[in-house]
């Protein structure tokens, strides 16, 4: 495997020939044999586990719990149109970085891909800004653990759940990747769990099977009404309605970045990275934008838990109908998956966090040290960079936890358009660089369609959003310093750092000719050409994982009855 690191193609050749009489047989300890690449980090991740990572990804605590604040503020009607337009938004993302992923499926994914077509100093505003996007988001998931656990009682402490959490997360993420993988595929699985419940919960009860046997179907998108008058009244209080309600979606609906940062540590990447894209557009629909018409079919706008700012589980929109309608059991069930689908989100910021950092480094954007990885292909120093951010969390014990909880979601808030924004322009670079070079796309393994326009549109729209997000404290009597500065840090934060690497290192915009669209994909493509089984299917790897827990049983079952 040497000779893959040290780029002699004939050894690798000759690695990879041999290793491929066990490419579709091998189990997930084997495979690391054979794709240790040139940045250390190995091929672990096999169909299932992308699969529901990339479930996982796509489910975070705001479709749970933040969903409720745009509620409150924009009503059902803008609630539904606030999140059925920032999905489709990032469907267009999503078909931009899966094209470019699948093509190149390279560790740091679209961070490096900035960097290596469009700017160095993109790609260095890129990764710090996602790195600190994933490191801001583990304290505030730990935040949103324990304003859940206030459910059941305030009395636990909160320095006891953040060090429980935090060592947790540091033995999953310091283990092989396939460890994490596997904690990602059952903490995905309780997710899913979770959001048919609350589905299911809101139709039964919709149609009349509650405790007061009231068929209340769409009754509270008549009163108070479908649209909530915010900051002011009338149609520019609704338009303000709308608005929040679209910023709470900017910070709910998120995915596709998700799927390709695990693209240089997947098996076969150009055909299961490119199967968890493909499946992102329907659960975008089925998660948010039948979730946002669920919260808006279950709870009236004007409940005055959903913004009480208690700092309890009120925040939830699903307990609060659940209590409302004198249900006894399933709000703790529904509490409890929600610690699951919290501890997933955070533990996938982890994973991020320290793949990002590792990223940088790989293309000198970061100290060296943070490449060096352990055997099991773990970037150490990386790992414990990410793992102090979570001692933030610390932060709740001298203060409010709600307080907190807002101020980091406004931070991360903005990161994620300046992500998104990165995102759209590398993909019009490499668009350009394609049609410069003569490059088929319609030959790549995935072929975005509507593009470049799709590019331009949420270049555009994702400018925009950064640009107003913070907007309500340029209304006459709404100015404060410290509302000024939550939604705009990561916007003074990302242009410090692209003009500061740029002066300092004197980059240039990477002309569309002098583009590398070769890059890792030699290697990639020999790392394919191992396998000579066809991929195997979603479904037929459940049911093998399935019966082989099955066989393992019933062999220890023969076992003892033998002894």
């Amino acid at each position: 495997m040497a000779a893959v690191q040290n780029e002699k193609p004939t050894a690798a050749g000759e690695n990879m020939e041999k290793d491929s009489r066990h490419s579709e047989s091998r189990n997930s300890d084997s495979i690391g044999e054979l794709n240790v690449q040139s940045d250390q980090l190995q091929r672990h991740l096999g169909n299932r586990q992308i699969q529901m990572i990339a479930v996982g990804g796509t489910i975070g605590t705001g479709l749970f719990v933040s969903i409720g604040g745009g509620l409150a503020v924009g009503g059902p009607g803008n609630l539904l149109l606030g999140y059925s337009i920032h999905a489709l938004m990032v469907c267009l993302i999503n078909n931009s970085l899966a094209e470019m992923v699948c093509y190149m499926p390279v560790s740091g994914s679209f961070i490096r891909m900035a960097g290596r077509w469009v700017d160095d100093s993109l790609g260095f505003l890129a990764g710090w800004n996602f790195f600190l996007y994933e490191a801001i988001l583990i304290p505030f998931e730990i935040t949103a653990l324990n304003l859940v656990l206030t459910f059941w009682t305030d009395k636990i402490p909160v320095a006891a759940v953040c060090i429980i959490v935090i060592l947790l997360y540091a033995i999953i993420n310091i283990a092989a990747v396939k460890y994490y993988g596997e904690a990602e595929f059952w903490l995905s699985t309780g997710k899913l769990l979770l959001i048919l419940i609350v589905f299911f919960f809101t139709f039964i009860t919709a149609v009349g099977g509650n405790a007061q046997h009231d068929a209340y179907g769409f009754r509270y998108w008549y009163s108070p009404g479908a649209f909530a008058e915010h900051i002011t009244t009338g149609t520019l209080g609704r338009f303000h309605g709308f608005l929040g309600s679209l910023f709470s979606a900017c910070f709910t609906v998120v995915g596709p970045e998700y799927i390709a940062m695990v693209a240089g540590e997947a098996e076969r990447p150009r055909v299961y990275i490119k199967n968890g894209f493909k499946t992102i557009y329907w659960r975008f629909f089925v998660f948010f934008v039948l979730g946002s018409l669920a919260v808006g079919v279950v709870i009236p706008y004007n409940d005055p838990k959903l913004n009480n700012g208690s700092g309890t589980a009120d925040g939830s929109p699903y307990v609060i109908a659940m209590q409302n309608m004198g249900v006894a059991v399933l709000p703790h069930i529904v509490n409890a998956l929600l610690l699951t689908s919290i501890f997933s989100a955070g533990n996938a910021y982890v994973y991020c966090g320290m793949r990002t950092l590792h990223a940088l480094a790989c293309d000198g954007q970061a100290p060296a040290i943070f490449k060096k990885t352990m055997k099991n292909g773990i970037p150490i120093y990386a790992f414990a960079v990410t793992m102090a951010f979570p001692f933030l969390s610390f932060l709740q014990a001298g203060g409010s936890t709600g307080s907190a909880v807002s101020t980091l979601q406004s931070v991360t808030e903005g990161a994620t358009m300046i992500n998104y924004i990165c995102i759209s322009l590398t993909y019009i670079f490499f668009y350009r660089a394609c049609k410069a070079q003569g490059v088929d796309r319609k030959s790549m393994p995935y072929y975005g369609y509507f593009q470049p326009y799709g590019a331009y549109i949420t270049f555009v729209y994702m400018i925009l959003i950064e640009a107003i997000f913070g907007y309500v404290v340029f209304i006459p009597g709404h100015w404060s310093v410290a509302a000024f500065f939550p939604p705009y840090t990561m916007a003074f934060v990302a242009i410090l750092l692209y003009f500061g690497w740029k002066i300092v290192k004197r980059t240039k915009f990477v002309k569309p000719m002098e583009a590398d669209l070769v890059w890792e994909k030699p290697m990639i493509d020999a790392y394919e050409a191992t396998f000579t089984e066809p991929p195997t299917r979603f479904r037929d790897e459940m049911w093998e994982f399935i019966t082989r827990r099955k066989r393992t049983k019933n062999t220890h079952e023969e076992d003892l009855s033998s002894s």
